[in-house]
């Protein structure tokens, strides 16, 4: 009669937790932000954890990021076939997955070039938006380059301790600053009617930061996108 001899079980090492300055793959960083309990934002930037400390404060974050997702929920609200999120994870690609304060993007039904694949935003959101206040270092270089890398066609980035509002359009491979037109507006190029007084964004004049809004959605060229997000929806 023979014997059986039991094999010893593998150990599996525990899954550890995300620290900051871990040098990771995506697919690990996911791992371990899935492992670490209570964990509300951790972004992997060229290959490295960053993570904010869980203080935040109203006036140097909450309250701009509430204004800047009020305006961009406005359009969103106003134009079938965009949509947007705030403090999502977006994998860009293999060391990237940033999770940014703010965004938006073409429906993929409606053409866009973001993908959503197991409830993760893949690929790059036509606008990446950044309350920037101690992560201005981060969000002006590493982040900046990641962003263009991955061909996001628009970053605004408020830096609020400068009282400041960057927003850039992607170009020939290269970001260079949107205008601020003689009547105090910046143009989106990617999302016709999207339009910002930035220095009424600074202010916190929300009134007239919704007057600026309301005649972009109004406009034709507002008009015309939706138009041919629709068409291209019909057509998929």
């Amino acid at each position: 009669m023979s014997r059986v001899v039991s094999k010893p079980r593998p150990v599996v090492p525990p899954v550890l937790p995300l620290e900051p300055g871990d040098h990771l793959t995506r697919d690990e960083f996911e791992r371990r932000y899935d492992a670490t309990p209570g964990l509300k934002k951790a972004e992997l930037i060229e290959g490295v954890v960053y993570m904010p400390p869980p203080a935040v404060r109203w006036d140097f974050h909450g309250g701009p990021q509430f204004e800047l997702i009020y305006w961009l929920g406005v359009y969103r609200a106003a134009t079938p076939g965009v949509l947007g999120g705030d403090n999502s994870s977006v994998r860009m690609d293999l060391k990237n997955e940033p999770q940014p304060d703010a965004f938006l993007f073409v429906d993929p039904q409606c053409g866009g070039a973001a993908r959503i694949n197991e409830g993760y935003i893949e690929g790059a959101p036509e606008l990446v938006a950044e309350v920037s206040s101690s992560t201005v270092s981060i969000d002006l270089n590493s982040k900046f380059r990641v962003y263009r890398r991955n061909a996001v066609q628009e970053y605004l980035v408020w830096r609020v301790r400068d009282r400041a509002i960057d927003w850039f359009a992607l170009g020939d491979g290269d970001y260079s600053r949107l205008p601020v037109d003689s009547d105090g507006i910046i143009r989106s190029r990617v999302f016709p009617g999207l339009w910002l007084p930035p220095e009424s964004m600074l202010a916190t004049d929300s009134p007239a930061v919704i007057r600026a809004i309301q005649q972009g959605i109004e406009s034709p060229e507002h008009a015309e996108f939706v138009a041919k997000l629709q068409s291209s929806r019909s057509g998929a």
